[in-house]
């Protein structure tokens, strides 16, 4: 494979998820800590230094084990290497989320990392538009919806959080890029679908494990319909 073929969340592994989590949080404490923005490491897996997209989402870890977002940014298209976006995209998400205030360092001991590697985003095309919501999977797919200058992704977890059918993702993903809800049914958006992996930290600091998007859609979702 060339090395200028960016990274398939397919060829990630556990212990390689475990790495990139362990890198983002890494990112943001040495520029909390020590105001310094950390290099690459040199001694990593070769499909490391490939191109790669990643978002890195941090959330606040509550007293009563609820966790809400703190921040979540990320790349779509693969311009910088797997390792380089994991970088950037934790420190972007620390610090320059406009959601969020910056993250401070007292928060450090509270918050847990997730690591999210994606593919290249790919057009969903159908002739009849009312055909996209049969060509999205709820926990495999994430969605970019884009027109003229406006654009907004949402990630495969999203859906599983809310427990959203098909329609609803597109509809979401719309409402994100500041469009209509119903802009999937305009022929001049484009509505792209990509894949993630999704590792996480169980704790702050803590074990990193995959998350199975799928057994989560069925456990919180579609246990509560039947």
């Amino acid at each position: 494979m060339s090395n200028s073929q960016p990274v398939h969340p397919d060829e990630v592994t556990l212990e390689e998820g475990v790495i990139l989590v362990r890198l983002a949080r890494k990112a943001v404490e040495e520029k909390l800590l020590n105001n310094r923005v950390i290099t690459p490491p040199k001694n990593l897996p070769e499909k490391f230094y490939r191109p790669g997209m990643t978002f890195t989402t941090i959330e606040t870890v509550h007293p009563s084990g609820e966790t809400t977002l703190r921040g979540c940014i990320g790349f779509l298209m693969p311009i910088y290497s797997l390792v380089e976006s994991t970088i950037k995209s934790a420190l972007e998400a620390a610090f320059n989320d406009p959601r969020f205030p910056p993250l401070s360092s007292d928060e450090l001991d509270h918050v847990v990392f997730e690591v999210t590697v994606l593919s290249v985003p790919e057009p969903l095309d159908a002739s009849d538009r009312w055909e996209l919501p049969s060509k999205i999977i709820i926990g495999k797919h994430g969605l970019v919806a884009e027109k003229s200058w406006m654009k907004g992704t949402l990630l495969p977890v999203v859906p599983i959080e809310y427990c959203w059918d098909e329609e609803t993702f597109l509809s979401e993903t719309c409402l994100k890029a500041g469009m209509p809800p119903d802009c999937w049914l305009d022929k001049d958006t484009r509505i792209l679908a990509y894949t993630g992996k999704v590792f996480r930290e169980k704790s702050p600091r803590g074990e990193v494990y995959e998350r199975d998007m799928n057994r989560e859609y069925r456990l919180r979702c579609l246990s509560e319909n039947e």
